[in-house]
């Protein structure tokens, strides 16, 4: 158990660099500034998470929130608004927002994967225009070395090996091609302790609080679906909540240290949990610290690392984070349409807004639409006249709620109907004030043509909030 725990943290470490590296890039800081977040995430959320095994880290997830920020204000606003976010998650946790997460339908959580797998791809394009020609066939060979090296063998990271074979390529040749060397200065100390050099006013609270949210948000909606699929492979239940506060505290933590924040890696928990099976906190504790180890004492061969392998690993993770599965013809045929516009409504607006939080919550509103309109139309009043013909009595079917109880009104006949109407809800549930109004305008048509009307059978739920309601709703007809 120990040995295999050790080894995981070591192989995951290695894999880290090349993408908290590729990360930084991403958001538009320093190396370091990746490297450090990466450390410091992993090394708490191992104390704090509710997900043992599971590795958080900088993400391109995160990077893709701050990245206007960091390019607009510079390092220090996009360290508060880190800090900020992982406040939020800390206050959101504490709120139940994991309970939540039960709430965004599989369509968005698809729409949300394949919207951050394009903006990583995007992201790789101006690295690959204005560039000597090397690095189209550089960049060939490392794509060619990760697709095939799997099927051969997986008992060294992939991307890892292209990396190094890029490097001893281009250090042995001598080619002059853009470096991580050249994207900025890499760490050879320890992460220092600080606060961000911003001015502490209502102003910059303004302007860092919509990138504090997208970085709460985004983090902890990436980082629950991830601790959701490791709790399905482990066949184990993790504590989600803590999981939520525990991202906070690793997000501030990480913002104090100077790093560009994160949450959880799917493809490295993966890594870590399926391929080195990892099941205990150590390995993710130890991926942290060999992480440091590794950058700050061969830092100097780190900066030789071409940008062509790092573009290659990052144009891997974007298609490898793609659900091409959703998008399939086979699958779009099945699909209804519903789930598919809530899916395009989720790329589409998070790649207007280039803001993962924006296009989730567009997703969500859509599916609630969608939802809305097709239960609204699946209630349903049959009637029978009693054998006497003194009472009719109605029968109504499915769930009452704002979208499907205003059409209520229009399905009884007030003029021919006789002196004494029954209302059976003994198979309709009432959910809100919108269908006590519609109840009550009902009654009130029937009164003024001097007729009497009964609601009967209404279940525990419904005629609870009748009686709280029934008559006091008047005002609205």
């Amino acid at each position: 158990m120990f040995r295999t725990e050790v080894l995981a943290g070591l192989v995951v470490a290695l894999a880290l660099i090349p993408e908290a590296i590729s990360f930084s890039i991403l958001a538009g800081v320093d190396p370091r500034v990746g490297l450090f977040a990466s450390f410091t995430m992993a090394v708490v959320i191992s104390i704090c998470g509710g997900r043992p095994a599971m590795i958080s880290a900088a993400t391109g997830a995160i990077a893709l929130v701050v990245a206007p920020l960091a390019k607009e204000h510079g390092l220090d606003y996009l360290i508060a608004a880190v800090i900020l976010g992982g406040a939020i998650q800390v206050l959101l946790a504490a709120l139940g927002v994991a309970r939540l997460m039960r709430f965004i339908p599989r369509s968005v959580m698809v729409g949300f994967v394949n919207a951050l797998a394009i903006l990583i791809f995007a992201a790789q394009v101006p690295y690959l225009l204005g560039v000597p020609w090397l690095v189209y066939p550089l960049v060939a060979v490392a794509l060619v070395i990760m697709v095939g090296l799997p099927r051969l063998t997986r008992a060294v990271p992939a991307p890892l090996v292209a990396i190094v074979v890029l490097t001893v390529i281009t250090v042995a040749a001598a080619v002059t091609v853009p470096t991580v060397g050249d994207q900025g200065e890499l760490p050879n100390s320890l992460p220092t302790l600080g606060l961000p050099q911003i001015p502490w006013t209502m102003d910059t609270l303004a302007l860092l609080a919509p990138y504090a949210f997208g970085v709460a948000l985004v983090g902890l909606m990436e980082s629950l679906m991830t601790a959701k699929l490791v709790d399905d492979i482990t066949d184990t239940h993790s504590n989600k909540t803590r999981e939520s506060w525990g991202q906070g505290v690793a997000n501030i933590v990480t913002g104090f240290f100077g790093g560009m924040g994160g949450c959880a890696m799917i493809g490295q928990t993966m890594i870590n949990v399926k391929a080195s099976g990892a099941r205990t906190r150590l390995s993710t504790f130890l991926s942290g610290v060999f992480l440091l180890i590794l950058v700050v004492a061969l830092g100097d061969v780190v900066a030789t690392i071409p940008m062509a392998a790092l573009v290659a690993v990052m144009i891997i993770v974007a298609v490898s984070t793609f659900d091409w599965h959703s998008v399939a013809p086979a699958t779009l045929k099945r699909m209804p349409l519903g789930e598919t516009l809530v899916m395009v409504t989720t790329v589409a607006t998070t790649l207007a807004t280039h803001n993962l939080a924006i296009g989730v919550v567009a997703g969500v509103l859509t599916a609630m639409v969608i939802f809305a309109r097709r239960v609204a139309h699946l209630v349903e009043v049959t009637s029978v006249l009693d054998p006497d013909g003194g009472t009719r009595i109605y029968s109504v079917h499915g769930e009452l709620f704002f979208a499907s109880s205003n059409d209520l009104v229009y399905q009884f006949d007030y003029a021919g109907d006789p002196d004494k109407v029954i209302i059976d809800m003994s198979r309709a549930h009432v959910w809100d004030a919108s269908s006590v109004a519609a109840l009550d305008a009902i009654t009130t048509k029937y009164a003024a043509r001097g007729k009497t009307v009964e609601i009967i059978e209404l279940n525990k739920p419904s005629a609870a909030i009748h009686g709280t309601l029934a008559g006091t709703l008047s005002a609205g007809h």
